[in-house]
């Protein structure tokens, strides 16, 4: 549990960051938006718990899903949208709403960690009484 946790706060920090490039270049010509692809990933990561082939050696075909573990959130190069003539595609306020969502994410991410640490805290205390 705590892998996805923390999986999914460096996705969510990660997001924030490119958001944060993307309005940046807001006004550079030619910028394409990047954005964080992840959630896909550890879905499938989930659903696909039966069975996985072991890799021993980096050049072995992957066998199932991919593991928890191995997921890993990926910056992914926006090409398909056009927003304005100069070939940037950069909506300001679609990263303005993204950077929000992943502050909340993050937020949220950190209080169910925090309660997380809190019950093994409370576990722990109690054994010794």
């Amino acid at each position: 549990m705590e892998s996805i946790l923390s999986r999914a706060m460096d996705a969510a920090v990660l997001r924030q960051q490119v958001a944060a490039d993307n309005i940046a270049n807001v006004n550079t010509p030619g910028f394409r938006r990047r954005f964080v692809r992840f959630e896909e990933a550890l879905a499938r990561a989930l659903r696909g718990r039966g069975v996985a082939g072991m890799r021993t050696h980096p050049k072995h075909f992957p066998i199932g899903a991919a593991s928890v573990r191995e997921v890993q959130p990926q910056v992914v190069l926006d090409a398909t949208s056009a927003m304005r003539n100069d070939g940037n595609n950069v909506d300001i306020e679609r990263e303005m709403a993204i950077n929000a969502a992943a502050e909340l994410q993050y937020a949220a991410l950190t209080q169910v960690a925090s309660a997380r640490y809190r019950m093994l805290r409370s576990a722990i205390s109690q054994g010794g009484r």
